[in-house]
């Protein structure tokens, strides 16, 4: 499919990926419409807990996929659901497992390229069908889409992390943005790790979690570990979403900035708006599921908008 124009424009001040990623951060405070909790037990034994968006009877559900250590709770997936209730739309807001509140039962929790929930949920979902996954969420449904054919109408993938040794090694990197970005990320993900060693201790090492100060670390002792892969740099290597779009069929659109620190555009493999089902929207600015518009002062959230009016229009064709 052509490649479709960048109409974003950073709100004033906010050109830089790093502001466009922070200010979205602490800035973006929707207000979260009515929800009720679903608890879905797996066929492994586990559980998923899902937040359900009731909508128009016969509406389109968009089963919704949040970023690592995020949860139904972040601020882009509630904007999103905001945008879904005043379309009267059906959502579901997947909570990857450890996310909701309560550690899963098996020592594996989630990873970019854990497909085991997105296949139990699509299949249970009333149709039309869709999904939005941002970041890490997004790398999981790039994955379901290729690997597994799931059967979605229609999904988005907003700020996906292409190739995942790339996105390690900038959340890893010892100047610039890298320690703020890893100190966001690695202190939950070591609590929840050494929570599961206690639990687990056959499958998982706390002393060796207790040492680990880096992603590329984490998912060499822990992610790699726990979904049987033989070191970070082979999960890396076999979750990574880049070579899988040429093998997908449903309609995808794939929204990603040239300015993302953590999962930049040029991560993308070349030729890819050739692909017959990908859609591709490379923007100049927009950060890492930042895409601030408007102004500082009233701030529009772009990349939610613009992923919900291209769903929309995938309704009407």
């Amino acid at each position: 499919m052509p490649r479709l124009p960048d109409d974003f424009r950073p709100a004033l001040g906010l050109s830089n990926g790093h502001a466009q990623t922070f200010f979205a951060a602490l800035r973006r405070r929707p207000k979260v419409p009515p929800l009720t909790r679903r608890r879905f037990e797996t066929p492994d034994g586990d559980f998923v807990d899902v937040d359900v968006l009731e909508g128009e009877v016969g509406a389109p559900t968009v089963l919704l996929l949040h970023g690592l250590e995020g949860s139904s709770a972040s601020s882009y997936i509630a904007e999103t659901l905001r945008l879904l209730a005043a379309k009267r739309w059906n959502a579901w807001a997947l909570n990857f497992r450890g996310c909701s509140g309560e550690p899963n039962r098996v020592p594996a929790s989630y990873c970019s390229g854990d497909t085991r929930d997105l296949a139990f949920l699509v299949e249970r979902l009333p149709g039309p069908r869709f999904a939005i996954g941002f970041s890490l969420g997004a790398s999981v449904l790039l994955n379901g889409l290729s690997r597994l054919k799931v059967p979605l109408d229609a999904a988005v993938a907003v700020s996906a992390p292409f190739h995942l040794e790339v996105s390690a090694k900038a959340i890893d990197a010892r100047g610039g943005f890298g320690p703020v970005y890893l100190n966001h990320f690695l202190p939950s993900l070591k609590a929840k790790a050494l929570a599961m060693a206690q639990r687990f201790p056959a499958h998982l090492d706390a002393d060796v979690i207790r040492g680990v100060r880096t992603i590329r670390d984490f998912d060499h002792h822990v992610t790699a570990r726990v979904f049987g892969y033989d070191s970070a740099e082979d999960y890396y290597a076999r979750c990574s979403s880049a070579p899988l779009l040429a093998s997908i069929e449903a309609p995808t659109l794939l929204i990603t900035a040239e300015d993302d620190a953590i999962a930049p555009a040029s991560s993308l493999p070349p030729g890819v708006e050739r692909q017959a089902a990908v859609h591709l929207l490379r923007t100049r600015h927009g950060g890492h599921v930042g895409y601030v518009a408007g102004t500082p002062l009233t701030p529009g959230w772009w990349a939610e908008r613009r992923a919900v009016e291209w769903l929309a229009n995938e309704v009407r064709r």
